[in-house]
């Protein structure tokens, strides 16, 4: 039997709907302790071990077609878990050391089906909600630190990112609208990284 917080690899999770498991992103079911009064539920723990080491928490309450995103940080690590409602999590691993490097993967996250997503730097990431939902995100840097060199983002539409959003017109910031695509993004942030063109 399980406790709370118990870690799943996210190779094994039934989670995720699309992709492929991504090097040290894991997912942590969250245990709903029901009794007459309503619930307990531990959302995180030091001992699970992930990727990330929290400064800050936020609650996020989205509308139903929203879409966040895709982000993309090189100085933090990031967690997300639904509190209520429905949310797809989408992940691009573009580190250039990684051995999941150019892969993608879809989670799906709910209130009744609660479980933690816990990811490193270097992945772009976007939340689609299909139902108006609140989530719980935490980062490893204070957003009062955060350095606008720090804060890049590519079109949520665009094919190379291979997320499958459920969507095809989904609410996005104006600032999102004008994101790149996925190749100049990485071009942007690993030039070393990019093809020399003679």
């Amino acid at each position: 039997m399980s406790h709370i917080g118990e870690t799943t690899n996210i190779k094994n999770s039934s989670f995720i709907t699309h992709g492929v498991p991504l090097h040290g992103v894991k997912i942590v079911p969250l245990k709903k302790h029901n009794d007459e009064r309503g619930f307990f539920m531990e959302v995180f723990q030091e001992y699970w071990d992930g990727p990330i080491d929290p400064v800050q928490w936020s609650v996020v309450q989205s509308q139903k077609n929203v879409l966040r995103g895709p982000h993309i940080h090189l100085e933090h690590d990031e967690y997300i878990a639904a509190l209520s409602g429905h949310v797809h999590v989408g992940l691009r691993d573009v580190r250039p050391d990684s051995p999941t490097r150019d892969c993608s993967c879809m989670i799906e996250l709910s209130g009744e089906n609660p479980a933690a997503v816990l990811f490193p730097v270097g992945m772009v990431h976007g939340w689609y909600f299909s139902e108006d939902t609140v989530h719980l995100q935490a980062v490893s840097e204070s957003y009062r630190d955060y350095h606008p060199r720090d804060n890049f983002g590519c079109h949520w539409s665009d094919p190379e990112l291979d997320l499958p959003w459920p969507c095809t017109d989904p609410i996005v910031a104006n600032r999102a609208d004008t994101f790149p695509p996925l190749s100049e993004l990485v071009a942007k942030i690993y030039p070393e990284e990019s093809p020399v063109i003679v």
